[in-house]
């Protein structure tokens, strides 16, 4: 059937109704259209706010991840700021060299003592060998390895001796090195405790099962405890002098993560320079912490992810902007089709670039040309945080990047700074890990005692001092005169050892 027969039997079927009775049916389809029309209008207004409120909840949902840099893969890259790894090939590297392996190479050691090992039957047909003379000639191999396991540790009687003071009228006591006074856990053991619980990250129970094992000690893990206790409250003094050296630093990069401290949360707070790093365990993550540590106002650049608690201290200050294009990244993946995200990111990345590398070329430039470079690099990152007519998701990544503004260049004035706190980040990750493996402190004396042994040791590392060997030396300075050997003193006897060692 054809339009025209459908619109000839429509006519023919109309034509027999009365006039009334078309009047009814068309008042009829007439307010059923009316009906369905304000049902629509209804479904659409409700169409737009489900939308809107699922634009707020995205919003809020990359808000909330942001600051969640995954493990997998690297937020920050060496060939760039914001490089975020994408569009790489497969088999290309991240700009840096393969470490060279250790392979098979022979070791340039002399060897304490030799074992010789004896052909008694053939390897192949069993047949005896052992009245056959051996051959001349024979193959060597060199092996490192440790000590046998000990069934119990080394008792040690110390006599100590004692002589009268004719001057003083007093009986002086020899003092052992041995041990800490009072205590009969000797230095060594005391050490490798300290060494298993900051820098393996070990909790009490595998350190007692660990002492057990190899070395045929038994002591309960109350007893560990309260032993490091001690010792970092020894240790307090050397901890006060790394503060001293955090106060006076140039660039001091400073982070904080979540510490557990008798099943609350708590915080650890790190404040650390290339040599120095300072920890502190507190149940608060305010500005209380960072003005305790540096001060009201701290003299140098304080390099920060953004945290309004370092707002407070007077200072200048670098934002990280490595969370910063992270953030915006997070929103273009969540709004593919919105350009204007990409294209923003693009111009500040750019304007990051080229502040590095107006960084880099003061010295060439002269002071007055790098002024002038410098305000031209600052207008142009205002005019960017005046993009016309932004859309609503837009709108949201400019006021979190004009809230930084005054701390996104402070790095170029400043040479060696970074615009990143790449090393903060770097610095408490051993603090994550320790949280992640013992869940945190019992005590708050227990993390007090972690903050200044993790500092100690952190420092060590970063000034390229064995931890066990300055620990062995402070600890017997503390027992010959009452007070550890500072790091500063330690640093200097080591260099002149170092420098004699060069010299025979």
């Amino acid at each position: 059937m054809n339009v025209k027969d459908i619109i000839s039997a429509s006519y023919t079927a109309l034509a027999k109704l009365s006039k009334n009775r078309l009047l009814r049916m068309l008042q009829s389809l007439r307010d059923k259209y009316i009906k369905l029309e304000e049902k629509n209008n209804e479904l659409e207004a409700e169409i737009e706010k489900l939308k809107e409120e699922l634009k707020k909840k995205k919003i809020k949902s990359v808000n909330k991840n942001a600051n969640k840099p995954s493990s997998k893969q690297p937020e920050w890259d060496k060939k760039g700021v914001g490089n975020d790894g994408k569009g790489r090939k497969k088999g290309k590297g991240r700009g840096k060299k393969p470490r060279k392996g250790a392979g098979n190479c022979s070791k340039n050691v002399e060897p304490d003592r030799t074992e010789k090992a004896t052909v008694d039957s053939c390897t192949l047909c069993g047949k005896d060998l052992t009245g056959q003379d051996p051959l001349e000639s024979s193959n060597e191999r060199i092996i490192e390895d440790i000590p046998d396991i000990v069934e119990r540790p080394e008792v040690i009687k110390a006599e100590q001796e004692k002589k009268y003071c004719p001057d003083c009228k007093e009986v002086i006591t020899a003092k052992s090195e041995l041990a800490l006074p009072k205590a009969d856990m000797g230095l060594n053991s005391t050490i490798l405790i300290c060494y298993l619980w900051v820098a393996l990250c070990l909790p009490f129970t595998k350190i007692k099962d660990y002492l057990k094992t190899f070395f045929g000690k038994e002591i309960s893990t109350s007893g560990l405890s309260r032993h490091v206790i001690r010792v970092s409250k020894i240790m307090k003094a050397v901890y006060d002098e790394i503060l001293g050296d955090i106060n006076n630093a140039v660039t001091l990069h400073a982070d904080e993560t979540g510490w557990r401290v008798r099943g609350k949360n708590w915080w650890l707070w790190v404040f650390g320079t290339q040599d120095s790093a300072y920890f502190t365990v507190d149940k608060s993550r305010g500005s209380s912490v960072v003005r305790r540590v540096l001060g009201e106002i701290f003299l140098g650049l304080l390099v920060v992810d953004g945290w309004n608690a370092y707002l407070q201290v007077i200072c200048e200050q670098q934002s990280c902007m490595a969370h910063l294009l992270r953030k915006i990244r997070k929103f273009r993946d969540a709004f593919p089709r919105l350009s204007s995200i990409v294209k923003f990111y693009v111009k500040l990345r750019r304007i990051l670039r080229d502040g590095e590398r107006l960084q880099a070329d003061r010295e060439k430039l002269g002071e007055k040309v790098f002024q002038r470079r410098l305000k031209r690099l600052e207008k142009r990152l205002d005019d960017l945080l005046n993009w016309p007519n932004p859309n609503d998701i837009l709108q949201e990544i400019i006021k979190k990047v004009r809230r930084q503004q005054p701390r996104i260049l402070t790095f170029v004035e400043h040479p060696g700074a970074p615009c990143h706190n790449n090393y903060g980040e770097f610095l408490i990750r051993i603090g994550v890990l320790k949280r992640k493996i013992s869940g945190g402190s019992v005590s708050a004396e227990g993390a007090n005692a972690y903050a200044i042994l993790l500092t100690i040791y952190v420092t060590c590392k970063l000034r390229g001092i064995s931890f066990p060997k300055y620990m062995k030396e402070a600890l017997r300075h503390y027992i010959r005169t009452g007070k550890p050997m500072s790091l500063s003193t330690y640093s200097t006897f080591f260099a002149d050892c170092k420098q004699s060692k060069k010299a025979a």
